[in-house]
């Protein structure tokens, strides 16, 4: 295998698998950054930080009981739970999208809001983030390495310009957020989260179907639902799409409520 193909191969495997963690932990360090709380961003970072050291530990595990094969049950537990977290996420951040309330006193408010459970589900998200993908980037490497022949320059240079290219869009991510308004910012970053979060279930479900506990029902699927890294069968889709109208339903509940002391002060205030 020649240098350039090597170069090629470790610069795909470590952006590809580390891609989808970093927008995670971007999101979540600009919210920070955008709502004024950066002394809760250390606990996104020590998150992602303990997640490489718990990745290089699993692949370690794979490797020397596994034969470096994965295990999908415990992937798919990792899945579902870094989803359940998002959604979570997703919607604590939907509820305080209202500028007026953050702009009124927005360090109290951020003070009281990022209480410890929520920095918990921060840095838990994090470390979901890095560990799903950390083991099977580590151990791809170790597999591209044995088949190169060993860990040369052209594969250390395919990870070091992934790594600056991961940076770079970090970065991007960070002055973009610090110049849009407070809004989006938490509207969009809900939005990412929960949309995370369907791909996870999807892919979980996934896991649990190459284990044959859950049956694949495809035909009629449209391509472009796995064009898109999502999981194309009904069961996934059917699983989905539950939790897309529950979500709703929610915003329907919580809009309801918003609009009924509206609705009852008017009279007064027509007199």
């Amino acid at each position: 295998m020649d240098n350039g193909s090597t170069f090629v191969q470790a610069f795909t495997i470590l952006f590809r698998e580390g891609l989808e963690a970093l927008l995670v932990i971007a999101a979540l360090a600009a919210f920070m950054r955008r709502a004024d709380a950066h002394h809760r961003i250390a606990p996104i970072y020590l998150g992602a930080g303990a997640a490489i050291l718990a990745s290089l530990g699993m692949a370690w595990v794979f490797e020397t009981y596994y034969d470096g094969n994965h295990n999908d049950l415990i992937e798919a537990g990792v899945m579902l739970l870094a989803a359940a977290l998002m959604f979570y996420m997703s919607g604590w951040l939907f509820l305080r999208q209202d500028p007026k309330a953050w702009q009124a006193d927005l360090n109290r408010l951020a003070s009281q809001a990022l209480g410890a459970g929520t920095v918990l589900s921060l840095a838990g998200i994090a470390f979901l983030a890095v560990f799903r993908e950390g083991a099977e980037t580590v151990l791809f490497l170790h597999a591209l390495a044995r088949t190169v022949g060993g860990w040369d320059g052209s594969l250390f240079g395919g990870l070091g310009a992934a790594a600056l290219a991961l940076v770079a869009l970090f970065v991007a991510m960070q002055w973009l957020a610090l110049r849009l308004p407070l809004r989006p910012i938490f509207v969009l970053t809900s939005a990412f989260l929960f949309l995370m979060g369907l791909k996870l279930v999807g892919a979980a479900i996934q896991e649990l179907q190459e284990q044959g506990l859950v049956s694949v029902h495809d035909d009629g699927v449209p391509a472009f639902v796995s064009d898109l890294g999502f999981n194309g069968s009904w069961e996934a889709l059917g699983l989905q799409g539950a939790l897309v109208l529950i979500a709703v339903a929610g915003l329907l509940v919580l809009r309801g409520r918003k609009a009924e002391p509206a609705n009852r002060a008017s009279p007064a205030g027509s007199r």
